[in-house]
């Protein structure tokens, strides 16, 4: 069993910046990518970065490519989202997920319960 656990989520002000967190445990992650995703109220859900968990290669949504950069520790247990230059549409529910069979977009086994971060104008 894996357990993803976000964090880092809050309140702030357009153009600022905040750094989430998913810290990972149980199963080990050499084989995972590990995606961030978010959804905001009355949206469907969307991909927004993602990285194997060697660090080798990331991906991340064109919405948001340039502002966020996606990252992961040395011990390869925590996985970061650097989210820059926010703005107000960034306003959602983040969450992690991990997947094993090296795609983006879907096939996401595990999810953490999701940090809330809402960008004011």
């Amino acid at each position: 069993q894996v357990q993803l656990v976000e964090s880092g989520g809050g309140l702030v002000q357009a153009g600022g910046s905040l750094r989430l967190s998913c810290a990972a445990s149980g199963r080990t992650f050499s084989s995972y990518v590990v995606g961030w995703f978010r959804q905001a109220p009355g949206k469907e859900r969307e991909f927004v970065a993602g990285i194997t968990w060697s660090g080798t290669n990331t991906k991340y949504a064109d919405s948001v490519k340039g502002r966020f950069t996606i990252s992961r520790d040395n011990a390869k247990t925590t996985v970061y989202l650097q989210m820059n230059s926010l703005k107000p549409e960034d306003t959602a529910i983040y969450y992690c997920a991990a997947n094993q069979i090296n795609n983006w977009y879907r096939g996401y086994d595990y999810w953490g319960q999701g940090t809330q971060v809402t960008v004011s104008s």
